[in-house]
């Protein structure tokens, strides 16, 4: 009696399901993503060949420091591209921002309160920046206190030396209530002292910056800092530097006397995403322009990383302990980066490969065995309803007869390698001994 049995399927596989097929589709999508996202983020970073750097002033120190760190880097390839600031708070505020284009700037130390969620690093200290303090008439200034009821100038907004005037003043009483605080960048300071319309001001700079020599060369007086040890214990991201008795003219002998000063320190940060290559490239930079003795310091005493502000990158230093890693030492910066940044990927990438390449053998014989075992399953379907039925009809015969040689057909077309044949075989001879069942079946029915 026809009927609608799945033992007429028994062997045949089912097709995969529309929903299969989509969540391969989307499996295959992703992972074409993920590599192409992957060969992205590999090949760009290794050909940077440019640096935002955001400084301060036009004419300011941190300026000067961009703009003699540029031949150095473009000897190796890599352009600093120089964009000027008032200073280093609003440096601070466009390094943190993680959709500006800013990659690296000077922040002044003690102006800023940094936050984990920052992401920005250290790369090194780089050099001291003194605080000088200039007035005018006959009395001599030595502590801060002395300004109360003036007119003092204090730096512009944004910048790191308004920050810290402000902090200094107010450690010595002095207020924008008690006293007439002026907003000045350094050139408009110089002229209003001259002039008479302040009576000191708030400068910062090195020695021999030209807005520096103007100020030690002209008729105005430099304020020593009397209570520097306590203002240093108070703030303690300043130091305590002396600026030498005849450091502006042994000739004229001046200053005629030893002047302490006190100094910020000025940090190379960056934000903690930029390549390791660029930040060895930097340090080099640095130490080149930095690395010779000043008023303030001795041969090699900056660059380092006498600072806890910002976290110390990790390239730092490995670079202060031994150098430049060994390819950049001995190979073109674009090469050295473009190997790094390869073994870098490429070493996770070909472990995976090789993992990949001891399963495909696995996978295949698990395919190859999953083939025999949808005909043996066939099979087994067929030979237990075989058993079941003690009275099987002629039409029941025939269909088993038809079902035992669609699956032997199918055995004859597996295709596997030479090695899988004895297999092949098996499932035939295992084929023959269900036919023979049949045939048994077919005998008792004749009986």
């Amino acid at each position: 009696m026809p009927r609608d049995d799945p033992a007429l399927n028994r062997s045949q596989k089912a097709s995969p399901t529309p929903q299969r097929r989509r969540l391969l589709i989307i499996g295959a999508i992703v992972i074409l993503a993920a590599l192409g996202w992957g060969l992205f983020t590999v090949i760009k970073p290794a050909f940077q060949t440019r640096i935002v750097i955001t400084t301060g002033a036009d004419q300011g120190i941190y300026r000067g420091f961009a703009d003699r760190y540029a031949p150095i880097l473009k000897r190796d390839g890599v352009t600093l591209d120089i964009r000027s600031s008032p200073g280093s708070v609003e440096n601070y505020q466009r390094l943190k921002d993680p959709a500006s284009e800013y990659q690296v700037g000077f922040i002044q130390s003690g102006t800023t309160t940094p936050q984990e969620t920052d992401h920005l690093q250290t790369i090194a200290a780089v050099s001291y920046e003194p605080i000088w303090v200039f007035y005018r008439g006959d009395v001599t200034v030595n502590r801060l206190a002395q300004l109360r009821g003036k007119r003092v100038g204090v730096g512009v907004s944004g910048s790191g030396l308004l920050h810290v005037s402000q902090v200094l003043l107010g450690y010595s009483g002095i207020t924008r209530d008690n006293t007439q605080l002026m907003e000045a960048d350094a050139k408009k300071a110089y002229r209003c002292l001259e002039e008479g319309c302040l009576d000191a001001a708030f400068f910062i700079g090195r020695p021999d910056a030209p807005m520096q020599q103007l100020l030690l060369n002209s008729d105005l007086k430099l304020m020593s800092f009397a209570q520097a040890d306590a203002l240093v214990q108070k703030f303690p991201s300043l130091s305590k530097v002396t600026f030498p008795r005849a450091s502006t003219s042994a000739v004229s002998d001046r200053p005629q006397d030893d002047v302490t000063l006190l100094a910020a320190t000025a940090l190379l940060v960056a934000k903690d995403n930029l390549h390791p290559a660029l930040v060895y490239l930097l340090l080099d930079a640095a130490k080149a322009v930095h690395w010779r003795e000043d008023y303030f310091t001795q041969l090699g005493a900056f660059p380092n990383l006498n600072t806890d502000e910002f976290p110390v990158s990790n390239e730092s230093e490995r670079y202060f302990k031994s150098g430049r890693p060994f390819l950049q030492r001995y190979l073109p910066f674009w090469l050295a980066s473009f190997i790094e940044r390869r073994l870098l990927i490429l070493l996770p990438f070909t472990a995976v490969l090789i993992g990949i390449l001891q399963a495909l053998p696995r996978m295949m014989e698990a395919r190859i065995r999953n083939r025999f075992a949808v005909r043996y399953r066939g099979l087994k379907s067929l030979e237990d309803e075989i058993w079941r039925t003690t009275q099987p009809s002629n039409d029941l015969l025939v269909q088993w007869r038809n079902e035992i040689e669609d699956i032997d057909a199918q055995a004859s077309r597996i295709s596997v390698p030479m090695r899988y044949l004895c297999d092949v075989y098996a499932l035939k001879q295992a084929i023959s001994v269900v036919r023979e069942r049949i045939a048994m079946a077919g005998t008792k029915l004749d009986e």
